[in-house]
């Protein structure tokens, strides 16, 4: 078991404060997010002082009903490869589906959701996270999610699953408190259950994020102080193991680093109140006795495929994500009004992350972008990456003949044209040629 300390969610809007805050043994980064042969000159520099860099996947899809992707398998072990990482990080979460499973069109959250935890899911599940162990160079750990819905005949509490998933796979487990605390406020789950359930010797580290509620919902926004009742998750869990690592997880509405350093601050002081309880108890767990060797494997007849499971799984999945982003029927069982929130908070996030990735939309639209897109997303789902999202909704606001102001249509255009092809129109040969010729045309 890799000891990490006490880390910090590295973003590039922190880049700087991260690497002047004392007491940082390592940091995550969102996979996705870094190109293995350009890291960030702030991630070279914290590993060259002998921080620990740990790559955390939010794409991979390991509760969905298709294996795993082995390009995204591939670009994962690569990024591994590349931050000299002891360990890798994904989501116990499906975030697609649909396609040759359904015979349907493929969709994509763009989000993080929920499994049922069904004995086909967790079937599902064990074989996906076993191919994905197969084919990353180092040992791999899932999180636990935050979730505004609940699925119907669910047979297990999420204790009892994950702890069926480390034992049948040997997977290591990333803990997110924050998560334990949103389930609790969302879908009424006793935090101290669930800890008691987990298997303590196959926490590979934790996750300790602030959120916010709004109309009695917790959202998991990783953009708010971490509240106490999360600190008050960690200092039980820390009662009962000593956990390997702790990270603080911020995502957006960044602080001063004052205020990080605060936050750092009081995880360290939960963790100490807890171990501080756990030596009054006496019980130097047997979960920390066994954190070297690893969680209980059991052993199983060879590694049967399961595609009955992954049928019903794709069918039950693909439902419901419909009803979430192509306003198709809420299926049977789950709550309508909770259904609702999660597809506006999935449309909402859409919109955040396009105006992220192609941030000149936001500018050409001026205060109409997020309206726009809003009303765009309602039909027309995403199938492809953010990258697409944005093209797609440029294309589709074009063809309505909008903006309707000459200008800003023009402009939008010109942002299509450029990123549309295989390759941006000012490195094609012809508009090269034709911006060239015109150049010297000019200084006649």
């Amino acid at each position: 078991m890799v000891r990490l300390g006490t880390g910090i969610g590295w973003r590039p809007e922190i880049a700087e404060a991260v690497e002047g805050m004392p007491g940082i043994d390592w940091v995550e980064v969102v996979a996705e997010n870094v190109c293995p042969g350009h890291l960030p000159g702030s991630l070279l520099r914290l590993r060259e002082r002998g921080v620990t860099v740990v790559p955390h996947g939010v794409s991979l899809g390991l509760g969905g009903a298709e294996r795993p992707d082995e390009g995204r398998l591939a670009a994962l072990a690569e990024r591994v490869t590349a931050l000299g990482s002891p360990l890798v990080t994904e989501h116990i979460a499906f975030v697609r589906a649909g396609g040759a499973l359904t015979a349907s069109p493929r969709l994509e959250a763009g989000h993080l959701l929920p499994v049922p935890r069904t004995r086909d899911a967790l079937d599902v599940l064990c074989e996906n996270v076993r191919i994905a162990q197969d084919a990353l160079p180092v040992p791999l750990a899932v999180e636990n999610i935050a979730a505004l819905i609940s699925w119907p005949g669910e047979e297990m509490t999420e204790g009892q699953f994950l702890y069926e998933l480390a034992d049948r796979t040997g997977v290591r487990l990333l803990i997110d408190v924050a998560n334990l605390h949103t389930n609790h406020v969302n879908r009424g789950e006793d935090p101290a259950e669930a800890l008691a359930e987990l298997p303590l010797e196959a926490i590979a580290y934790v996750h300790v994020a602030g959120g916010v509620e709004r109309d009695g919902v917790w959202h998991d926004s990783h953009a708010h102080p971490v509240p106490g009742p999360v600190l008050d998750i960690l200092t039980d869990l820390a009662s009962r193991v000593s956990p390997p690592g702790v990270l603080l997880e911020r995502d957006e509405n960044f602080p001063e680093p004052a205020e990080l350093a605060g936050e750092l601050g009081a995880i360290r002081v939960a963790l100490e109140k807890g171990a501080g309880q756990r030596a009054g108890t006496g019980a130097e767990s047997e979960a920390e006795t066994s954190a070297a060797e690893g969680p209980p494997v059991r052993a199983e007849a060879g590694r049967d495929s399961c595609a009955p499971s992954r049928q019903r799984l794709a069918l039950a999945q693909t439902a419901l994500l419909s009803s979430l982003v192509a306003g198709t029927p809420v299926p049977e069982g789950f709550d309508r009004a909770r259904t609702a929130v999660q597809a506006r908070a999935l449309a909402a996030k859409r919109a955040d992350v396009v105006a992220k990735v192609a941030p000149e939309l936001p500018v050409i639209l001026g205060s109409r972008y997020r309206a726009a897109f809003l009303a765009y997303a309602q039909g027309q789902p995403m199938g492809g990456g953010y990258r697409q999202d944005a093209l797609d909704f440029a294309e589709h606001l074009l063809l309505a003949g909008r903006p309707e102001e000459e200008r800003a249509r023009r402009e939008l255009r010109e942002w299509w044209l450029e990123r549309s092809g295989p390759a941006p129109r000012s490195r094609r040969p012809a508009v090269r040629l034709a911006r060239a010729t015109r150049r010297v045309l000019l200084r006649r």
